[in-house]
Formats: structure tokens, sequence, C-alpha cells
């Protein structure tokens, strides 16, 4: 996504990343860096998976992205309290100098991604800077920026993605992690994470003019990118809110993973949603188990909009849509690519006409990442979980090129970054 090719008067000043002093555990005041991490805050699954990494160390991260108390202001007043605390104690201590950090993530499966941690200058979409592909919830915005505003601090990195050419900011990650790291641990998913600082001022100089010359795509972290937005207008610029952290990786030389974001309905029981699906869509119960129907479900997809439903311990093939109703709850005006997304057809057709559900309402609506979890979830509580196939990257970045936002929570890419190995104060 090089820029080069604009004119000087309308070029984009491109990815502006500086460095910064990393807020980071004493591994020696904690049980382990392992047992303090926390994946993003929108991948724990609640309430088993919040309240097994807050019981698993009295430090763990999750107690500041995600804090218990009857009120969203008690709930930030906690965290602010708990990071004061924290930095008070030397549970976290900030690093001696401002630095860019490299982050490696490798898992026994073959996966081995790397990028450089930094704060990013913030900017608007129509600046063709940081390219967003998803929609956001105004209310999941509002909850970010109050809890950042309480803590004062950025305390997990967004994922964003640019395609190098092979520059000196790629040439110096490889040169970094062949160093002995910062930091290194192991977390209960598999993934082996490591850290490396980079501080030299000639080191940093070449990074930030390569990465003048491209552009980004926010991977994960829609909501904290607007979120960094809302609070960058809120506070006197140059400032320290100018900035928002955030993890840049090359998918030319590491390619990210695209899974889908799953749709669980609490409040729809499996036999009414079949119902209303009744001559408007194709319906078929499966009898294999789960890894079988993801199997059909994935070929169903290459040939249109298809979905796997699953509660009540069943799973149903929905697939085939009515061209006529596709045609009437659509909206219009968009590219075809955005019109035939599966998300598109869910959150227009299926949600809206169909079973008459708001998506802006998070107790008729719930956003889960994992597969298994969210077939779980519907079988145990009584609704339906509506899974979906990923969409290709491809599709992705050509849409976020035209300035299509796709409907929110309409992928996921990873691996994501483990929150809790490096934070930022943005008063330091």
């Amino acid at each position: 996504m090089n820029t080069a090719g604009h004119s000087q008067a309308t070029a984009p000043r491109g990815l502006e990343l500086t460095p910064f002093r990393g807020l980071r555990y004493d591994p020696d005041r904690v049980g382990g860096l392992a047992a303090v991490t926390s994946p993003p805050y929108d991948v724990v699954v609640r309430p088993d998976g919040l309240h097994e990494l807050h019981d698993a160390d009295p430090h763990n991260i999750v107690r500041l992205i995600l804090p218990q108390a009857t009120t969203p202001a008690a709930r930030n007043d906690q965290a602010a309290a708990t990071l004061r605390e924290w930095l008070t104690e030397g549970i976290l201590t900030p690093d001696p100098y401002p630095a860019l950090y490299v982050y490696e993530q490798r898992h026994a499966d073959g996966m081995l991604q790397r990028g450089l941690i930094g704060t990013l200058r913030v900017s608007e979409p129509a600046e063709g800077v940081v390219l967003p592909h998803e929609d956001v919830m105004p209310h999941v915005v509002a909850d970010r920026a109050a809890l950042m505003r309480a803590t004062q601090a950025n305390l997990e990195p967004l994922l964003l993605t640019y395609r190098g050419d092979g520059g000196t900011a790629a040439d110096l990650v490889e040169r970094t992690a062949a160093r002995p790291p910062l930091l290194a641990t192991t977390t209960d998913d598999g993934y082996h994470h490591r850290l490396w600082q980079i501080t030299d001022p000639a080191e940093v100089a070449g990074v930030q003019a390569d990465l003048a010359r491209h552009q980004a795509l926010i991977a994960d972290g829609h909501h904290r990118w607007a979120t960094y937005r809302m609070l960058r207008a809120e506070h006197p610029s140059p400032g320290p809110w100018d900035h928002g952290l955030v993890l840049l990786v090359d998918t030319a030389r590491y390619p990210l993973r695209v899974r889908a974001i799953h749709r669980y309905l609490p409040g729809l029981p499996i036999g009414e949603a079949l119902a209303a699906l009744e001559g408007h869509f194709r319906v078929r119960r499966l009898e294999g188990a789960l890894p079988e129907a993801l199997e059909t479900l994935a070929d169903a997809a290459c040939a249109g909009n298809a979905y796997l439903l699953a509660g009540d311990g069943g799973l149903w093939l929905v697939d085939r849509p009515d061209p006529g109703l596709l045609a009437r709850t659509v909206p219009t005006g968009h590219p075809t690519a955005w019109r035939t997304l599966d998300a598109t057809v869910l959150h227009a057709t299926l949600l809206a006409a169909v079973w008459d559900i708001p998506e802006d309402d998070p107790a008729r609506v719930a956003y889960i990442h994992d597969t298994e979890a969210t077939v779980r979830k519907a079988e145990r509580d009584g609704g339906t979980a509506v899974l979906l196939h990923p969409v290709r990257e491809e599709i992705v970045r050509e849409l976020a090129r035209q300035g299509v936002t796709m409907p929110r929570k309409s992928t996921s890419f990873g691996p994501k970054p483990a929150t809790g190995l490096v934070l930022r104060a943005v008063d330091l």
C-alpha cells in the first residue's frame, strides 16, 4: 500500500510511529508473565473466561481492561485506582527510555508473527492513512473512552497491518529478533511470546522513514481506534492523546489468519429462529459433529450466503436466501462485494427483517470469537448461535481502500497481541 505515486499536495502523511516508555510487569512481583496476561478485552468470553483470568493472579491485566463493579463509573474508578496501586507498589514499572518494541508470537502449528509496537499518530479515515473496515458500536466506544480517561492509559495495543516492500522496518524487525529478548513467556493458548526494545535513534529514524511511505488496515481494534479519535478531539493538540498504542504487522512478510466472529442470540430459541426462516432460506439439519458441519458451511459459502445455526443440541445449515428477500432488505448504494457479504445479509436480512432483533442491543446480540464457546452457550442457555464462515482478507482490504466499512464484528484477524506485555501511560 505504497503512497509514493500521489502528488505532494494530496499525499497523506503516512504512518507516524513514535517510541514511548512502556509500562511492563516486574516478573519478580507477579506469579509469572503468562498468569497476568489476557486476550484483548473483547475476546474474553464472559463470564467464564473473565472469572478464570480474574482468579489466575491477583495482578491479571483483566482487572484493568475489564474491571468488575456495580456501575460503569465504579468500574472505571476501580481500574484507575488499581493501576495507581500497581505503579506505586512496583508491580508495573515504566521502562527508563522511550522505545519501539519488536513483538513476536510463535505457535507449534507453524504460525509466526512479528511486528512493531509503538504509538501511532491518530488520523481521520479521510486522510487515507489508517483504514477501518468495520462499523463500530457507539456504546462500546463510549465505554472504552471512559476507561482510558479514568486510567490515563492505553492498556492494550490495536492490531494494524500494512503491506511492506522489504524496507528498513522489516529488516530491523528481523535483525532485532536475532538478539536476546527483553522478555519471553508462553500462554495457555500455546503461543510463545517474545519482546525486544529498539532505542537507537538511528534505527528508530530508519523505521519512521520507511513507515511514512505506507498506510495501514485496522485488523483488530476498530472501537479502540475510534476511541483514540474521540480522545484526541477532546484534548489540546499537540499532546499525548495525538497518538495511540498499536502493533503494526507487515502482512507481506507475516500474513495474518482471518476468522469469523459469531453471534449469539440469547432471547431467540432455536425453534423460533428456524420457524421464522421458512420460505426465506433453505434449512437443513446436519447430523455430524461441529467440525464436519463447519466444513459443510465452508462448501456452502462458496456458492452464496450461508450460516450454521446451533442450539438445543442440534446443528442446521441455512443457505440459499430468497433473492426477492435480499432485494427488499439489503441496502443499496454499496458495492456488490459489500451487499453480498455474509455479515451484511446477517444484519440486514436475518437480524433486522426476519428475526426483528436490533443489532445495537447487547442484551439481544452477543459477539463471540470462539466457535465452540458460541455453540456451548446456545446449548446451555437456550438461545441461538449463528456461526459464519470467514471472509477473505483481499475483500476486506479492497473494501477498506474504497472507504467502505463492513458490518461491525465481521472479521477476526489473528493472532491478536497478548494484553499485558506492554502498556502505555499517556503522561510518561
